[in-house]
């Protein structure tokens, strides 16, 4: 896993934070790509959505594969390995948006209750919706195609958040596997613990109290939900409220420190740089351009 590469958002169009692309061409490409093999594991650092619409085929999401036909949409998060299969044998699209994309443009209860962006461990990637998926795909199509206006981002982002909605109501209780419903309700306590408190404690230990659970246990419950340590938990979710703060409101950046539980703003710098790789000064910058 340590040769994984990390691929970041990488627009034909010269696009900031979405893309619709035609799989042909892009299947064209593929052979010409230089930084790494897209039929080979590599980890996206944006959200994905692959819909066929003609063939058969396979693609591999976290080391697995998922068999494709016409009518399949597999959803792909910030974060999973993915890899295409060699010698592509199926036609369709794929749709690539940045989490900025989505934290700028869906409202949150929307985030809340698409789990697959965020928790896509609990439910399973792959769905088969014809009749959705072509209303979908003529709309966005359209859409792309028309002359670029100040509302044309809002409209997009809007029919991609009713499209990730229907597709939550329609895979409702369809989970990968059985989990251990103990271990399912605390980690939902613990989540809900964290959007409510994560201003005033960064400390796991902190949760576990909480919860009435050791610091060992509720780190083993976490990773068997998001492969992830309690600490990075609460450290990413940290994160996507800076930005969103950052993004959507007209506090500076020092206001926004404090609120989000900092008591030095350069302590929050520090950590929202290490995370993100850039300053909270520097994201703001690249937003509003």
């Amino acid at each position: 896993m340590k040769n994984i590469p990390n691929i970041s958002f990488q627009s034909t169009e010269n696009t900031k934070d979405f893309e619709l692309l035609n799989l042909r061409s892009l299947f064209a490409k593929l052979p010409n790509i230089q930084d790494h093999n897209p039929t080979q594991p590599h980890r996206i650092s944006f959200f994905s959505l692959l819909i066929v619409i003609k063939g058969t085929g396979y693609h591999q999401i976290d080391l697995k594969n998922y068999e494709l036909k016409a009518g399949t949409v597999l959803k792909i998060a910030k974060g999973q390995v993915h890899a295409f299969q060699k010698n592509p044998t199926y036609e369709g699209y794929l749709i690539i948006f940045t989490e900025d994309f989505v934290i700028h443009y869906f409202s949150k209860s929307s985030i809340n209750l698409i789990s697959h962006l965020y928790n896509y461990h609990l439910t399973s990637p792959i769905s088969n919706e014809t009749d959705l998926n072509e209303s979908f795909l003529n709309q966005l199509k359209k859409e792309t195609t028309e002359e670029s206006t100040i509302t044309q981002k809002n409209i997009i982002a809007s029919l991609i958040n009713i499209y990730l909605l229907q597709l939550e109501r329609q895979t409702k209780n369809k989970t990968l596997k059985n989990y251990n419903q103990r271990h399912f309700d605390i980690f939902i306590k613990f989540k809900n613990l964290v959007e409510k408190n994560y201003t005033n404690t960064r400390n796991v230990k902190d949760y576990a109290e909480m919860l009435l659970i050791s610091r060992k246990l509720l780190n083993q419950i976490v990773k068997e939900f998001t492969l992830n340590t309690s600490k990075m938990f609460v450290d990413n979710y940290l994160v996507l409220e800076a930005k969103r703060r950052i993004i959507t409101s007209n506090q500076n950046i020092k206001e926004i420190s404090f609120e989000m539980g900092f008591i030095e703003v350069t302590n929050f710098t520090k950590f929202f740089k290490k995370k993100t790789g850039v300053s909270p000064k520097v994201f703001k910058t690249t937003q509003n351009q």
